[in-house]
């Protein structure tokens, strides 16, 4: 069988070089041979470990989080309860767990999961079978009605691009091959009416990202909510702009060369959250908040010391290691910020108050 870097050799000779998009979309989603359609890439036995796998508090949290809004609002009927790239339905398992007491809100919710991954599709089919969970292949597949949407570590394996600044314009940067090897290249300068506003404040040499994928599902998640109503949390590493080259690779949880292991390593990029609040509108952006602070105003110490009652020895040691992670500016907590979308003109949701 003719593995991916054969294929992506094939067609770099025969169209030309790949943009980083490209080059992402295939290595992340090829049906035979991408990443994500061939694996579980999670946990220990995996190459990475998200939030909700990492402590039950995560989706516990944001489970209130969402109920309390949902109630805000109301406590509409019919609701649209989906989560966008859901992992194992680790996240979702927990959320459900934890509002189950809250009056109304199982019986309002219709679950949707949107997940390209088949290997995922299973395990999360398994994990929230009870709740006869809709799948979906994109956002727009969703039905209408009023939309609590939660999206974890979902925008940052959107396909990006990268642009370097030149004398006099930009340079897009490309994947090519040379001598059966996949390697960085530039295309030749241009003018980019986009990127006309960061020219003259770019360096010459530096890069800049853009992520036309996460605008796009930005704007219909808040024309969703502003239409119908509801909200979206998304959390994710990066931070309100772009900040130079951020494309990284994940391989056996370490850093690899992007270049070198097509479609056997996890490829992201960190999130540029004021492009997501721009075109979201007209839904209303939250103020963006690190993790470690929405999580503590949520009260996670709290339930942290609850849980930690029933345990003891190395069970004690990892819960409160969890705890760490989360929270912890050197961990979690500054890398990672929260967002949420709202309808316009309402209050702040709680916890992400400016």
């Amino acid at each position: 069988m003719t593995d991916l870097r054969d294929r992506l050799l094939a067609r770099i000779a025969r169209e030309g070089p790949l943009s980083v998009a490209d080059y992402m979309l295939e290595c992340l989603l090829d049906p035979k041979h991408g990443y994500y359609a061939t694996r579980d890439p999670l946990g220990a036995a995996g190459d990475f470990t998200t939030a909700p796998e990492i402590s039950q508090m995560f989706g516990e949290l944001l489970g209130l989080w969402l109920a309390q809004v949902w109630m805000d609002q109301g406590a509409p009927d019919g609701i649209v309860l989906a989560e966008l790239g859901p992992g194992r339905g680790t996240l979702m398992a927990d959320l459900l767990r934890a509002t189950k007491g809250v009056p109304g809100f199982h019986a309002a919710l219709h679950l949707h999961l949107v997940e390209a991954s088949p290997v995922l599709r299973a395990a999360q089919a398994q994990a929230l079978g009870p709740f006869s969970p809709l799948f979906h292949d994109s956002l727009s597949d969703l039905p209408e009605g009023p939309l609590y949407l939660v999206a974890n570590e979902f925008f940052d394996a959107l396909p990006i691009r990268q642009f370097q600044r030149g004398p006099h314009g930009w340079h897009e940067r490309q994947i090519g091959a040379k001598e059966g090897r996949l390697i960085w290249g530039l295309a030749p300068e241009t003018r980019i009416g986009q990127l006309e506003p960061l020219f003259e404040a770019t360096p010459e040499g530096a890069i800049v990202e853009t992520n036309a994928a996460a605008t796009a599902i930005a704007a219909e998640i808040g024309h969703r909510v502003a239409t119908h109503g509801g909200a979206a949390l998304i959390i994710d590493y990066g931070d309100l702009n772009s900040q130079g080259d951020t494309f990284q690779a994940v391989a056996r949880h370490a850093y690899a060369d992007p270049l070198d292991t097509p479609g056997a390593a996890d490829l992201t990029a960190h999130v540029a959250f004021a492009p997501l609040a721009r075109a979201a509108a007209p839904a209303q952006a939250s103020a963006l908040v690190t993790q470690g602070v929405f999580l503590e105003r949520l009260g996670i110490t709290a339930r942290a010391r609850i849980l930690a009652q029933s345990l003891g020895g190395a069970a004690l040691d990892a819960h409160i290691a969890a705890h760490r992670r989360l929270t912890h500016p050197q961990e979690m907590g500054t890398l990672f910020k929260v967002l949420a979308l709202t309808p316009p003109d309402t209050p702040a949701p709680p916890a992400l108050e400016a």
